[in-house]
C-alpha cells in the first residue's frame, strides 16, 4: 500500500500498544500523538485537530465508551476506532451504536488496522467535502438565536416564505438582512430556482438600471454587446435588492412597474419580456423618512411592504450572543483544520458587555481575532486586550 499522511490519536493505557502502534503508523507516514487514559485522551482531541483516533476500552478515569460519547459532542466527523482485548459481540455492537466507526479486536491485525484507518480517512475528508459544498450550493447559514426578536423572525418566515408575497427587511448594517433573504428563499416555493442579489448601494446610479433591466446592445456608449438584467436571470425564483433606499428615482418608477405588470424593458430596446420574480427588498434606512425626502417612491415603498421583516441589532439580543460565539468558534475550527477553541464564562460576559456597531458582522471578526491571538482558551484578559481596546 502507498503511505498516506493525516494526524492520529492513540488512547490506550497500556505503554507496549502505544509503542506498537507508534512504531507501525509511524513508519506508515501517519503523525502520532499518545494519551494514556481517556481523560488525557478527551483533552488532546479538544486542544488539537486529529483524523483518526485509536482508543481503547477498559482504561482508568475515562473509558473508552465515555470518551467516545464526548469526542462525538466535540467533533462527530473524526472517525473513532475501538482497540480492546476484552471485547465481546455485546462490546462490539455498544461501540457501534455509540458512534464508533469500527472495532478491531487486540492484538490488532496489522493490514486490517491500516485499511480501516484508511477507511476512516476517506469518510473524515468526504464529510469535510459536503459541508463545504452544502455551504457553496446552498449559501444558507444556520440563523442562530433564541431571543424574543429571532425567535419572531423564524416564526414569520415560516409562514410567509412558502407564499409570493414580497417582503421588506430592515434593519442595521451587519444584523443578518442577507441572511433572513435567503431563508425565505431557501423555504419558499421557488427554492430550486436561482436566488440573484443585487447591491443597490454598490452600484453606480447611471448603471442600475441596465443591472436590473437588462441593455440592447449599441444603448450607451459601453453597450458593445446586449446584457441580461438582474429581473430576468431571476425569472422564476427569487430578486433579492439590498440597499433598495439607495436605488435612483428612475430605476424605483421600473421596479415599480416590473412589480405592478410582471414585465420590463431592456434599456435601448422596446419588447415588453414577462417576468414572473418575487422579490424580496432589504435597507438599513427609514424608506418613510426617505419618502418625505422625495428620495424615495411611496407607491414603491408600500408595493415591497407586504410583509415587514425587522431584525434587531446585536445589542438588541445580547442573550444570543453566547449561542453565536458558539456557533463561530465551530465554524473557525472547521475553517483552520483545527480544533474548536473553548473561550470561559467570564469572557462571554465580557463580550456581552460590549457595544456591537458591526452587529454579527463584527463579532464574527471578534471571535477570529481572539482564535488567533489567544491561547488554548480564550479568556476575559484576551477580550480586554484584542478587543475592549
Amino acid at each position: 500500500m502507498a503511505k498516506i499522511s493525516g494526524n492520529i490519536l492513540i488512547i490506550d493505557d497500556e505503554r507496549s500498544i502505544r509503542k506498537t502502534l507508534n512504531e507501525i503508523l509511524s513508519y506508515e507516514g501517519f503523525k502520532i500523538d499518545e494519551a494514556v487514559d481517556g481523560e488525557e485522551g478527551l483533552k488532546m482531541f479538544t486542544d488539537r485537530a486529529y483524523d483518526v483516533v485509536l482508543c481503547d476500552i477498559k482504561m482508568p478515569k475515562i473509558d473508552g465508551l465515555e470518551f467516545l460519547v464526548k469526542a462525538a459532542e466535540i467533533n462527530p466527523d473524526v472517525p473513532v476506532i475501538m482497540i480492546s482485548g476484552h471485547g465481546t459481540i455485546e462490546t462490539a455492537v455498544d461501540a457501534v451504536k455509540k458512534g464508533a466507526y469500527d472495532y478491531i479486536a487486540k492484538p490488532p491485525d496489522l493490514n486490517r488496522l491500516l485499511i480501516t484507518i484508511r477507511n476512516g480517512l476517506d469518510k473524515n475528508s468526504l464529510s469535510k467535502e459536503a459541508k463545504v459544498l452544502r455551504k457553496k450550493v446552498t449559501g444558507v447559514q444556520d440563523m442562530i438565536g433564541e431571543s424574543d426578536g429571532m425567535k419572531k423572525i423564524k416564526d414569520t418566515i415560516e409562514k410567509v416564505a412558502p407564499t409570493d408575497a414580497r417582503v421588506l427587511i430592515t434593519g442595521e448594517n451587519g444584523a443578518g438582512k442577507e441572511m433572513v433573504a435567503k431563508w425565505l428563499h431557501a423555504k419558499s416555493k421557488r427554492a430550486d430556482q436561482s436566488l440573484i442579489e443585487v447591491n443597490c448601494a454598490a452600484i453606480p446610479s447611471e448603471l442600475i438600471e441596465s443591472e436590473l433591466f437588462g441593455h440592447e446592445k449599441g444603448s450607451f456608449t459601453s453597450a458593445i454587446k446586449q446584457r441580461i438584467g438582474k429581473f430576468e436571470l431571476a425569472n422564476g425564483g427569487t430578486l433579492f435588492l439590498d440597499e433598495v433606499g439607495d436605488m435612483s428615482l428612475p430605476a424605483q418608477a421600473k421596479v415599480l412597474r416590473a412589480l405592478q405588470e410582471g414585465k420590463i424593458t431592456r434599456v435601448g430596446g422596446d419588447k415588453e419580456i414577462n417576468v414572473d420574480v418575487r422579490v424580496i427588498a432589504a435597507t438599513n434606512k427609514d424608506l418613510l423618512k426617505e419618502v418625505e425626502e422625495k428620495n424615495f417612491r411611496i407607491d414603491l415603498y408600500h408595493r415591497l411592504n407586504v410583509i415587514l421583516i425587522h431584525v434587531p441589532s446585536l445589542n438588541e439580543r445580547k442573550s444570543d450572543i453566547p449561542l453565536l460565539i458558539d456557533k463561530f468558534l465551530k465554524d473557525i475550527a472547521e475553517e483552520y483544520g483545527q480544533a474548536k477553541k473553548e473561550i470561559d464564562a467570564k469572557a462571554v460576559v465580557a463580550l456581552q458587555r460590549h457595544s456591537w456597531t458591526g452587529n454579527i458582522r463584527e463579532l464574527r471578526n471578534v471571535v477570529e481575532r481572539l482564535v488567533i491571538l489567544s491561547g488554548k482558551t480564550i479568556t476575559e484578559s484576551d477580550v480586554t486586550s484584542y478587543v475592549l481596546i
